[in-house]
Order: C-alpha cells, then structure tokens, then sequence
C-alpha cells in the first residue's frame, strides 16, 4: 500500500538531518520504504510518497526518527484514483 505524509517542518536544520535517515531506510521495518520525497523552497514543507504494509508502520518510522523537528499528517493513497504512482 501506498502512504502519503505531510511535513511542517518546525526545524528545518534538525528535521533535514534526521531526514537523510528516512532517505536512506536506515531501522525502517520490513517493507517500509520511501518512495517520492518533495521539499518546498522554504524547507517549511515536505511531502512524502512511501510504500509498506500499514498506515501504522510507516507513520511508528516516521514519527519515532523525525520526533519534534516536524508536524506530519498521514494517510493511504487510493491508488485507483490516485496518478502517477509507481509501477
């Protein structure tokens, strides 16, 4: 399944760097990956394009490596109707 998150980023620095962990997978659960990654301009925002089992599992990654650096809101993507996804 596909999930979709939104940073606000409250620390551009801090969030960046923990970031590169995401980007990398580093500790992320069986099948957690990360697929499509967005920055605004500004570093206040980010949004995420990731693959794996559950809403839960990546949002337990996220969340746990990112901590207070950002805001992020998650939801599964409804491939049917959803466009330019991965093949």
């Amino acid at each position: 399944m596909y999930v979709a998150v939104q940073h606000r980023i409250k620390d551009a620095q801090t969030a960046m760097a923990r970031g590169d962990v995401l980007l990398k997978g580093e500790g992320a659960p069986p099948g957690v990956q990360v697929r499509e990654f967005y920055l605004s301009q500004d570093q206040a925002l980010a949004t995420c394009l990731w693959e794996g089992g559950s809403v839960g599992a990546v949002q337990g990654y996220v969340d746990s490596t990112l901590g207070d650096s950002a805001e992020n809101f998650f939801f599964q993507v409804d491939a049917e109707h959803s466009l330019g996804l991965p093949e």
